[in-house]
């Protein structure tokens, strides 16, 4: 098979770790026989540096005409001062409306290897995991183009004119509620069968909107354990015991927030790959994908092989399964990963966190890419 991947390497270290998911990528699909076009574009701080504007309309344009996105993190100090709509961080909001994917798929779990890079103790862990083990495998399912990031905003002045304000707007459809349930629903159908709706009900209408329509569409899944959360009482339930859930389904807001939360308590940054998927149109082969390592840009340690890239490489795992249903090259690629994880490579931000069983290779990106070429 043949694909068109659009490649955005972004700000600071992104095209460095980019370019080692590129590599792992083309490795895992050569004895399937799959090639890969890369159609390199730019959007970001550096696409404001020669254009003017985060995200150029041909940039845009042409990375719909390509089967998936592959991205590196954008942003950084240089570009912290511009205008909200000129920030680098709108190239995000554009691509993800751009391309209509509407669900961000986070996966938030504990490696072995890494498990001394865990905040929370082993009793802690234990604490809701049904086989009382000292372990976490979730699956945070946000929803990515509503809610207050995408509503009405604006400033004003009251009418007496004495004080000014501002305003964002929290709005949301029953469609665009109703299909991130179904991608949550199915991605719990795949796993273990329980689902979290995480809102703030007891304040928010929207939030009694989306818990109405999970209420309905949960008859549709008799097989499927629907619970409700708060956000507040979510957010303390994946410090005190992060076993108990399987798939968390929220809005934007509260769902860039949790996801970030879980990513600190899985140990790194450096190591959490990211998906965020549409619905497959009518003429089209593949369903919208976009994919990206969670950490930002990290422009203090850019060019200085210091980058850990398996999070991109992850990503483009979580491409070959989500986008082109190759599963079987997409476990060979998180295989890799752990078997290098294993035999002790570290990069800086994970090292020393192997424990007392593991003999640490400390490396830079170069040298753990090329292990995880090896593992290949």
């Amino acid at each position: 098979m043949n694909f068109n991947i659009a490649l955005i390497g972004g700000d600071g270290i992104g095209p460095e770790v980019t370019a080692w998911a590129v590599k792992s990528v083309e490795k895992a699909g050569l004895a399937g026989g799959h090639t890969f076009k890369w159609t390199e574009l730019q959007a970001g701080g550096c696409a404001i540096d020669q254009t003017g504007e985060p995200l150029p309309q041909d940039v845009l344009k042409k990375a719909k005409a390509c089967d998936a996105l592959l991205l590196g993190a954008v942003g950084g100090p240089k570009w912290e001062n511009l205008p909200g709509n000129l920030r680098p961080e709108r190239a995000l909001l554009g691509l993800r409306a751009g391309l209509g994917v509407f669900a961000n798929l986070r996966p938030a779990y504990l490696l072995l290897e890494l498990k001394d890079a865990c905040p929370l103790k082993d009793e802690v862990l234990k604490a809701g995991n049904s086989e009382g083990k000292a372990s976490f495998d979730l699956l945070i399912v946000r929803e990515l183009t509503g809610g207050i990031y995408f509503g009405e905003r604006g400033r004003g002045i009251n009418v007496s004119g004495s004080e000014d304000f501002a305003y964002d707007t929290e709005k949301y459809s029953r469609s665009e509620i109703e299909r991130v349930l179904r991608v949550a629903y199915d991605a719990a159908a795949k796993r273990r069968g329980k689902l979290c709706l995480v809102d703030k009900a007891n304040v928010l209408e929207s939030s009694r909107f989306w818990r109405e329509i999970t209420q309905e569409m949960a008859k549709e899944y008799p097989n499927i354990e629907t619970s409700y959360l708060y956000v507040d009482n979510a957010a303390m339930q994946l410090i005190r015991a992060p076993g108990q859930f399987d798939v968390i389904v929220t809005s934007n807001l509260f769902g860039d927030i949790l996801s970030d939360e879980a990513s600190v308590i899985s140990g790194s940054i450096g190591m959490l790959a990211s998906a965020s998927i549409g619905q497959k149109e009518p003429g089209c082969k593949y369903p919208p994908g976009m994919y990206e390592p969670i950490h930002g840009s990290a422009p203090d340690i850019a060019g200085k092989n210091l980058a850990n890239p398996l999070a991109a490489i992850l990503s483009g795992a979580m491409m070959l399964r989500y986008s082109f249903g190759l599963e079987t090259e997409a476990l060979k690629i998180e295989q890799a990963v752990s078997s290098v994880l294993k035999a002790g490579y570290r990069t800086k931000d994970i090292a020393g966190r192997g424990g007392s069983s593991v003999k640490e290779k400390i490396t830079g990106t170069k040298e753990i890419g090329e292990a995880v070429l090896a593992a290949l």
